[in-house]
């Protein structure tokens, strides 16, 4: 045990000295804003995109409606024994009418579902086309897969077409994997392209992650596939509602032939304890209401907007045409030296580092929010 605690102090060390160790920040929340022991901020690190987890008057309007008769707090079993709810089903039945699919599917995370769905889906006869760029949590669900798995130059369409087209015949089925706004560089797949790629084979289809699209995009908040208008051609849609849904789990829209081969085969669904109703039905409340927070997604389209052109004017190299904005750095040390700069200046913006990211493209990721102003974001274009 002593040589095992050893290493594992050795590698933490190693980190340190390579600015890339992590460690639990104890953070007060007020609204829009984080407090520590020396600092009040504003939050520019959170996934709560259009801002609702900030929105009293919603929580209030939620909890109005429950009663000790109707607060489940736990399912208390997977929802294959006794924890399929109601509420499960009255979501899942929103979702699929929302997308105009044959069914949807609830998960209790985004990494469940990333990390169940591949390997269900999945045998020695199927090939994986990924982007180079693709979360940490779908990489681990190829890694647990049977599939061969390579990755194809982030967007690059041509390379992606020479490797559908040279093992089209060699595998029984090919999935083309994606999200739709990335996470680390805030760009965008080309949806309506990739639908296009798989039609023409027979056999194959497309997996795409819209977890930082879902609830910002769309006329009803629905995400990149319905701004792109190609939402009934995508065979495994998947999106969270831990972002700017301001709930947790996470759900994919599917032919029912599909969602019931995943109740019988996924085991990240089959072998855990369901979400607790109460939050199901939260998430459904809010969902219901995607569709009205259009007034929302125009502002952060603005303000993202603002400090995408702020930075590129300030020389900075930034990819980004989405809320996530990320003004990249280089070296983790410098990454983690601007970020406090930023928090003495009142601005709670946190570097993303190896592994996170490739080495040397260490950054400061700005993840806005809806409840942020013009005003904040041209005091800190001033800052930066």
């Amino acid at each position: 045990m002593s040589n095992l605690l050893n290493a594992m102090q050795q590698e933490l060390d190693e980190l340190k000295e390579r600015k890339n160790y992590r460690s639990l920040p104890p953070l007060v929340h007020e609204g829009k804003y984080i407090s520590t022991d020396t600092c009040h901020m504003l939050n520019l690190s959170s996934n709560d995109y259009l801002g609702l987890a900030n929105d009293r008057s919603l929580r209030e309007a939620f909890l109005n409606g429950l009663t000790a008769d109707t607060f489940y707090p736990t399912s208390s079993s997977s929802r294959l024994l006794t924890g399929n709810f109601h509420a499960y089903r009255q979501l899942e039945e929103q979702l699929a009418a929302l997308f105009a699919t044959e069914s949807a599917l609830v998960f209790n995370s985004g990494y469940h579902a990333n990390t169940g769905i591949l390997p269900a889906i999945c045998d020695s006869r199927t090939l994986i086309l990924a982007d180079k760029l693709i979360h940490a949590s779908l990489i681990d669900g190829i890694r647990l897969s049977a599939a061969k798995c390579i990755r194809y130059r982030h967007n690059d369409l041509s390379q992606l077409q020479r490797l559908v087209a040279a093992n089209t015949f060699r595998y029984s089925q090919i999935i083309l994997v994606t999200e739709s706004i990335f996470s680390m560089d805030g760009d965008e797949s080309n949806l309506q392209a990739l639908v296009e790629l798989k039609k023409a084979y027979p056999n194959v289809l497309l997996y795409v992650d819209e977890a930082h699209a879902f609830g910002v995009r769309g006329t009803q908040g629905l995400g990149c596939a319905e701004e792109q208008g190609c939402t009934q051609d995508i065979d495994f849609l998947v999106g969270t509602f831990g972002k700017a849904a301001a709930s947790a789990g996470a759900y994919i829209v599917c032919r029912r032939v599909i969602r019931n081969f995943l109740i019988n085969k996924m085991r990240t669904f089959i072998f855990t304890t369901a979400l607790p109703p109460i939050n199901v039905e939260w998430t459904s409340f809010v969902v219901q209401r995607l569709p009205d927070f259009r007034q929302r997604r125009d502002t952060l389209r603005l303000i993202s907007s603002q400090l995408t052109k702020a930075l590129l004017s300030k020389g900075y190299a930034c990819p980004s045409i989405s809320h996530i904005v990320p003004m990249l750095i280089g070296s983790s040390e410098k990454a983690v030296l601007k970020a406090e700069e930023l928090q003495r200046k009142g601005f709670y913006a946190l570097p993303v580092r190896p592994p996170s990211v490739p080495e040397g493209t260490s950054r400061i990721r700005f993840s806005l929010t809806a409840d942020v102003t013009p005003q904040e974001i041209e005091q800190l274009t001033e800052v930066l």
